[in-house]
Parts: structure tokens; sequence; C-alpha cells
């Protein structure tokens, strides 16, 4: 995998996404369930730290292990993202904007997992 590749820019640019939301949520909602949403700040940080730390891997092994830990990130980024939905923390577009982006790395690691297995 190389340093400059679609993945790992679109994990950083989500990551900061979930910064931003974070800040949103926290500001809006005054701390209300300030420890859930910190469970969404880490898990939607940590898919981009994950593929990077793959982008280093020692083996292939260790790549897809780094890559699998992303993909479950993701997964539970998504079950926040729609539980603060359905809750009424997030409106129906903040959810959508911010959603269809999870969707499509979920999508690429994926591929980028399944293909890594073809190879071996």
């Amino acid at each position: 995998m190389k340093e400059d590749n679609i993945i790992a820019e679109k994990t950083k640019m989500f990551a900061i996404r979930i910064i931003r939301l974070y800040q949103h949520l926290n500001k809006n909602n005054k701390g209300a369930i300030e420890v859930l949403f910190r469970q969404l700040l880490r898990c939607g940080t940590s898919i981009g730290a994950n593929v990077h730390e793959a982008l280093r891997a020692q083996s292939k092994k260790d790549f897809e292990s780094k890559l699998n830990i992303a993909l479950k990130e993701a997964s539970e980024t998504n079950y926040w993202l729609e539980i603060f939905t359905e809750t009424g923390y997030l409106t129906k577009d903040e959810y959508t904007s911010i959603d269809s982006d999870c969707i499509e790395i979920i999508k690429i690691l994926t591929a980028i997992l399944n293909t890594s297995k073809k190879d071996k």
C-alpha cells in the first residue's frame, strides 16, 4: 500500500469529520451523554490510525490484522452514528452526510482485505 493512497486520505479526512462532530455534539448537548460521544470519537478516529499502522506493517499478516481492526472500528462507528440518529442527537441530514463516508470506507477496507486474502 502506498503512503499517498485513497484509503489513508479518506480515513484521515473522516477522523477530522468525527472530531468536528464530537465537538458539535458536546456543544449542543452540554455533555448529556458525553461518555457515548467519546466512544464515537475513539472508534471514528481509530480507523485512520489503524490504516496508517497497516502502511508500516511488518508482514502481510500484520497488514491484514491492522486493516481488520480498522474495519471493525468503522463498523462500530456506523453503529454509533445510527444510535445517535435514532435518539435524535443527529439529524437525518447530519447522519446521511457522515454515514455515507463511513460506508464508503467500510467498502474500500473490505475490498482491500478480500484482495489481500486472494493473493495468498
